[in-house]
């Protein structure tokens, strides 16, 4: 598969913590210049002083990707300023059914977070995207994307939502020169994992993460889902009778 140009113009939401941070990090060098995004002043500051370190220009911004409004004129301001070659969907957030229910008002914002977030940042940049003739999508999904846990019912259904719409924008865009990929992790160790009281098989560091991604981004994977085994698993859980898997998943964690 050949490899896609380096990006010179990349925009990530949620950058202030986490997988945000090191993508950020990541793709920050001499000649690159970082839109990034978070909802914590504090921490997305330091993050944009640790990218110009590192040679890159940077522009920051508090942004709450649920308001549809602020995030569509806060990515087409930077897409203005310069065209942006790569697009990072990665704001999100977790919870489960850890304290005994899972409330109405956390699995509503998760939605708000992993789903309209998502939206509300890509469907601007779209038609630039596509009047240009090239770009790239990626939109941060999840291994728990590929089948409902009850640990997470909110979490698994929003990131099973973006996994899909990404996977089809695949197919609708490829005809107008814009790649689009779909990101599927399994256990990375940022501050969302950092909650969970349960054993996290192949837990991942976020700067390993990272380099992955970025490589398998610059060769137009549709689908990165790692590490392989959990992957593996996660797609078996998803073809296998009903009655065997809530026999199984009813004996996990839930998360908190």
């Amino acid at each position: 598969m050949p490899r896609r140009p380096d990006p010179r113009h990349v925009l990530i939401t949620g950058a202030s913590s986490g997988l945000g941070a090191a993508l950020a990090t990541q793709y920050a060098e001499a000649g690159v210049h970082l839109s990034l995004s978070g909802r914590d002043a504090t921490r997305l500051a330091a993050v944009g002083d640790r990218c110009r370190a590192r040679g890159a220009g940077v522009n920051i911004a508090v942004v709450d990707v649920r308001d549809p409004a602020a995030t569509a004129a806060w990515v087409r301001a930077a897409d203005d300023a310069r065209p942006v070659d790569l697009v990072i969907a990665n704001a999100g957030r977790s919870g489960g059914t850890g304290g005994g229910a899972e409330p109405e008002a956390q699995a509503r914002d998760i939605f708000a977070v992993n789903l309209d977030g998502v939206l509300n940042t890509v469907q601007p940049l779209v038609p630039a995207l596509r009047a240009r003739g090239r770009g790239q999508v990626a939109i941060m999904a999840s291994l728990a994307g590929f089948r409902g846990f009850p640990g997470a019912p909110a979490y698994c259904a929003s990131k099973a939502a973006v996994k899909v719409w990404g996977e089809s924008l695949r197919g609708w865009l490829a005809a107008d020169g814009v790649a689009v990929s779909v990101i599927c992790p399994g256990y990375v160790r940022t501050p969302m994992t950092a909650v969970n009281r349960f054993p996290m098989p192949f837990l991942m560091d976020a700067d390993r993460a990272a380099r992955l991604i970025r490589r398998r981004l610059a060769r137009d994977h549709g689908r990165i889902a790692f590490p392989w085994p959990m992957a593996f698993g996660a797609w078996l859980a998803g073809t296998l009778p009903d009655g065997l898997v809530d026999r199984l998943t009813r004996r996990l964690p839930r998360k908190t």
